[in-house]
């Protein structure tokens, strides 16, 4: 689930609330790169938030703060009025529910598949969308990994038509949906004999490794006990999933996947792989009710 367009969502909404500090949104920003930028992608969305045009050149996290205020408003309306301004967008192919067809937003936030949508609170025709952008090396350059370095994440502004009409996501329904998923990816697993595994190189091991690292990210206070419950199994299950499908694919396994020891069949691993495809659109669903929830809750006393 964690993404940047999350981390921005939450903390920045939990800020505009009165919840959270500027530097918790900078914080929380700064696990995903080392470098935070804003920039506008058009003039109409400089004139909304007062980011130069038509000088595109990047500018810092202080900025980035002053963007989303000037999103909201040049004056801050009371914090009651800001409740709902901020939302995060999850699109995937054949599912883009929240963006607009045809423009260069869609476009780019489907490619990330991700997206932040701030509304004017009292302007309904005022809406930006922040589609992140990561910035490497060269791959050229030698790295101790091999792998190009991560130097910045550039957070770039766009002008909506308006506000989006948004589905509304059940965090009951969602919770029972994903436990009915976590069963499945059970028998799934026993089905893939990935339930004899000891150690930290086998697959239980690496969903634990993922999970740790899904930890690093903070979620507000304020946040309800149950969204971050489903939030947790949510991981868990995504965690099955992409071991699971890492390996089922031992022509392309990367280094640190698991190995099945030679004793499941091609069907077996086949109908495995088949129960565990369906699983991803409802451990999205059961995040995007949880991220809902926990934007809701920052806005009750």
């Amino acid at each position: 689930m964690w993404c940047p367009s999350v981390s921005l969502s939450m903390w920045a909404n939990a800020w505009l609330a009165g919840k959270a500090a500027p530097d918790d949104v900078l914080d929380a920003l700064s696990l995903w790169a080392p470098r935070q930028s804003v920039a506008a992608y058009d003039a109409v969305a400089a004139g909304h938030t007062g980011l130069p045009w038509p000088d595109v050149s990047d500018a810092g996290t202080v900025c980035l703060l002053q963007t989303l205020r000037g999103a909201v408003g040049r004056s801050p309306a009371p914090s009651s009025s800001l409740r709902g301004t901020i939302n995060v967008v999850l699109p995937v192919p054949g599912d883009v529910r929240g963006l607009f067809a045809g423009t260069q937003f869609a476009s780019d936030a489907l490619v990330a598949g991700e997206a932040v949508i701030i509304s004017h609170p009292t302007d309904p025709n005022t809406a930006i969308g922040l589609v992140p952008d990561f910035t490497y090396s060269d791959t050229d350059d030698d790295t101790e990994s091999g792998e190009p370095e991560l130097l910045a994440l550039t957070w770039m502004v766009y002008s909506l038509p308006g506000p989006p009409a948004y589905d509304c996501h059940d965090l009951g329904g969602a919770e029972y949906a994903l436990r009915s998923a976590v069963r499945s990816a059970a028998d799934a697993l026993s089905a893939m004999g990935l339930e004899s595994a000891s150690d930290v190189d086998n697959p239980r091991g690496l969903v634990e490794q993922m999970l740790e690292s899904a930890r690093q990210h903070r979620v507000p206070d304020h946040a309800p006990t149950r969204a971050l419950r489903v939030l947790e199994n949510a991981a868990h299950v995504d965690a099955i999933i992409a071991v699971s499908a890492g390996s089922s694919r031992p022509s392309d396994r990367v280094t640190s996947a698991p190995e099945l020891g030679g004793t499941q069949s091609s069907s077996e691993v086949r109908i495995a792989t088949d129960a565990l495809r369906p699983l991803t659109a409802v451990v999205r669903s059961a995040r995007m009710a949880a991220v809902d929830a926990i934007l809701s809750s920052a806005w009750t006393d």
